[in-house]
């Protein structure tokens, strides 16, 4: 009786793993390859920039000196004295309106010894063995025969490059030196020693690596921007962001003071300078502007991507002072963009469109996008972005506006929003969600049903915020980055609603930020992608022309069996490419049944995206904890057998006919 019944046990056994696998083999996916739904915008993914987390000064900006013009509100910040067998001292002068943008300088005095100044950089410099230099000086001679020592130091102090620079002029003149340094350092310093008897007045003391982004003079960061082109983003938007807003008025971004000559740009106080306490807080963050709108736009170019600049609306922050500039006081604020407008675009003949051109880049910028207030709300916004709207359609019908629908995803403030705007002249509508992983895993299925004859949507701010703990990069999990990547499938798949997308913030150091998490991390030499980086680049690298449709049993698949997917056509290189998100914790098989079309190949390839720890994260000395990995796979007829793993994004590639 026991063995009979052992093999029925057995048996039964048996029969329901068969039915188990069985019914895992019947799991099928349907691609309707032949039908495409709607175009993918060339815009579609790109990237946000904000100077938040020492992401431009001290990040992108390649320059090494902080502090190099004596503008922060303490003029010495940064630096710090040197005394060697002698005597000497620094005098700070404010020449006021005869340079007011730059009206601080130091006058240094020397008793025949050796004085000098020691720059520590943005968390120190980050120097390497064997590269050049570029140092460069604003100076004046006084008094006496002055001449000046450049040294490069390590952190014990050990010396690692120099040269000097002598026969200073009577007037103001920029001097160069260059050098090859003998090591590298995490941490180094630039000491400038003054030598002899007399006086001589300095500015602009300025230090960058000779390899920039091209090998532009005194440009970006190239290690920090090849990360954004490997992105292959459709569109930069910039300033930001909080800064474009600023704490009040007066320390909003005005555009045109970021361009032109470096040494005529108005320093000002980074807003995230004060906006959080200790260990955040960060009181020698400020804006050199030395990447300025000509920058921002140059960049844009570089990595081929669309220019989406953002302007004040005569509001500053309303999470700060909340003030706004009076109805009757608004045109300046009108007249900046339309003046950006002539900057970007302009004939070199056009007041802007010649400064442009001076600044090296007579052909326009061909801006075809503008936003109009950062995270704006209510009606107060509403009523200066018409104002806005009512001039810039009048005038320059051709560029796409961008307006705010608030800092949440929904409530009364961005129901007003929409309401508003559907009334408008407003192509997209920005939307911002800084939620929990659970809340984008629910909300794949958020643009199914949005008004399809509407604005359009830009999804300009978002990030999964989890999880962290001590590590500085560990907010960016790859819980966070799976989660992105389900909601992200929903965008694609709602392309004819959603144009444009992008997670911020962008870059943060890891010894200076102030917001958690970003996309990219980096130090003084290093930076490493974030699993949240290789979804956005998985997605935007894969992007297609035409989203067609993903069908289980006729219907869309957004979160059954914890499975999302998406799907588009890529005309231009006879691509179907497929993004599955397994979020389950169980690996799932299915058949893909690519119907109405002829396949080209008998493989296909797949890059997967996983981890078996959720809370796993890459960091600057662990880069590749989580990194995609390709391998091919066979087809059968026109149909593809995978297996998706646990925790995993998946893209499928396939040359059609």
């Amino acid at each position: 009786m026991k063995n009979r019944n052992s093999k029925i046990c057995t048996s039964l056994f048996v029969l329901c793993l068969i039915m188990h696998f069985a019914a895992l083999a019947q799991k099928k996916l349907t691609v309707l390859a032949n039908k495409p739904v709607a175009p993918v915008a060339p815009t579609m993914w790109g990237v946000f920039f904000e100077d938040i987390n020492f992401g431009a000064d001290g990040g992108l900006y390649a320059e090494l000196v902080k502090n190099r013009s004596f503008e922060f509100l303490n003029p010495m910040m940064g630096w710090k004295e040197l005394k060697q067998n002698g005597k000497g001292k620094t005098l700070i002068i404010n020449r006021g309106n005869e340079k007011p943008a730059n009206p601080r300088f130091a006058r240094i005095t020397v008793d025949s010894a050796q004085y000098g100044l020691s720059n520590e950089g943005f968390r120190g410099m980050g120097i390497q063995k064997g590269k050049q230099y570029n140092f460069s000086i604003l100076a004046k001679k006084g008094d006496g025969n002055i001449n000046v020592m450049i040294e490069l130091v390590n952190a014990t102090g050990k010396k690692i490059g120099s040269t000097s620079l002598s026969n200073f002029s009577g007037e103001w003149t920029k001097q160069t030196a260059s050098f090859t340094t003998t090591d590298t350092a995490v941490k180094g310093r630039l000491n400038v020693l003054f030598e002899g008897n007399g006086f001589i007045d300095v500015d602009m003391i300025s230090l960058f690596p000779q390899e920039t982004w091209k090998n532009r003079p005194n440009g970006l960061r190239a290690d920090l921007v090849q990360m954004l082109a490997d992105l292959k983003p459709g569109f930069i938007r910039f300033p930001g962001g909080c800064i474009v807003e600023g704490r009040e008025l007066q320390n909003r971004y005005q555009w045109k003071t970021t361009v032109g000559p470096i040494e005529d740009r108005m320093s000002i106080m980074n807003r995230w300078n004060v906006e959080f306490r200790a260990p955040r807080n960060a009181p020698d963050y400020f804006q050199s502007f030395g990447i300025g709108f000509y920058e921002y736009f140059q960049l844009a170019e570089d990595i081929g991507a669309e220019p989406l600049p953002i302007l004040n609306c005569g509001m500053a922050c309303q999470y700060n002072t909340g003030e706004v500039a009076q109805m009757d006081q608004l045109d300046p604020y009108v007249q900046d963009a339309l003046d950006l407008i002539e900057f970007a675009n302009g004939a070199v003949t056009t007041k802007w469109g010649k400064v442009r051109a001076d600044m090296g880049h007579p052909a326009p910028f061909n801006l075809k996008y503008l936003g109009i207030g950062n995270e704006q709300w209510d009606e107060q916004y509403i009523e200066r972005y018409k104002e806005f709207e009512k001039n810039l359609q009048q005038k320059h019908p051709e560029i796409v506006l961008v307006g705010s629908a608030g800092p949440s995803p929904n409530g009364p403030r961005f129901d007003y929003a929409w309401k508003e705007f559907k009334g408008s002249k407003a192509g997209l509508i920005d939307e911002h969600y800084y939620q929990s992983p659970e809340w984008f895993f629910k909300n794949a299925t958020r643009y199914d049903n949005y008004d399809r004859k509407g604005p359009k949507v830009f999804a300009g701010e978002y990030a999964a915020h989890g999880k962290d703990d001590t590590v500085t990069e560990s907010k960016n999990t790859w819980f966070s980055a799976l989660a992105e990547a389900a909601f992200m499938t929903g965008l694609e798949r709602n392309a004819d609603v959603v144009k444009m997308a992008s997670y911020a913030p962008l870059f943060a150091h890891v010894e200076a930020w102030q917001w958690r998490p970003d996309l990219i991390w980096f130090d003084n030499l290093r930076t490493v992608g974030t699993p949240n980086y290789y979804v956005q680049k998985l997605f935007a690298n894969n992007k297609g022309t035409h989203v067609i449709q993903v069908l289980q049993d006729g219907k869309v698949l957004a979160g059954k069996d914890s499975i999302y997917a998406s799907a588009v056509l890529d005309k231009t290189s006879g691509e179907v490419i497929i993004k599955l998100v397994n979020a389950a914790t169980a690996p799932t098989s299915y058949e893909i049944s690519l119907a109405g079309v002829k396949l080209n190949k008998n493989r296909a390839t797949i890059e997967v995206l996983t981890s078996p720890d959720a809370y796993a994260y890459n960091t600057l000395d662990q880069q590749k904890n989580i990194y995609p990995v390709q391998k091919t796979m066979g087809i059968k007829g026109n149909n593809i057998n995978v297996s998706l793993p646990p925790m995993s994004l998946n893209v499928i590639k396939v040359s059609i006919r």
